[in-house]
């Protein structure tokens, strides 16, 4: 199941694609077995994102999102300083009992590759344009090395 971008001229509630959208297709994506898994992985992963993206692409960011998922990435205190996308999925391993970094990597793609559809691609590279290099790959796109 793809999440439908949400249209930017009335945003509002009605607008935005419904968490169980989001909770189907990040199942999907991940190939988790249960609904209750994938939820508790877009938590994780929406709570971490959450502290790393700021300003007007936060707020765009939240107004994308389901509900649900807009009030984990709102209610994140901004992070001090930015984690490398290796810290990034670290953290995440970090968060989960039993992970590991690959099964974290995996959780982390898992969630960040079916926001670009919801989110537009134009928000997607403001947001990554505000993080390290190597988000690009978790959220599912090519990481573009800039040329000398």
């Amino acid at each position: 199941m793809s999440v439908q971008p949400t249209p930017r001229q009335n945003d509002t509630a009605q607008d935005r694609p419904s968490w169980t959208d989001l909770v189907d297709a990040v199942r999907e994506a991940g190939q988790y077995p249960t609904a209750a898994e994938a939820e508790r992985v877009i938590r994780i992963v929406m709570s971490a994102l959450g502290g790393h993206v700021i300003g007007d692409e936060r707020v765009d960011l939240a107004h994308a999102l389901p509900e649900e998922a807009a009030r984990v990435v709102a209610s994140q205190i901004p992070a001090t300083r930015p984690l490398t996308a290796a810290e990034f999925v670290d953290s995440i391993a970090d968060r989960i009992q039993g992970a590991t970094p690959a099964t974290a990597r995996w959780d982390v793609s898992s969630v960040l590759s079916v926001l670009p559809p919801l989110l537009g691609d134009d928000l997607v590279d403001r947001i990554l344009a505000q993080l390290p290099p190597g988000y690009a790959l978790l959220f599912g796109r090519p990481q573009l090395m800039p040329t000398a």
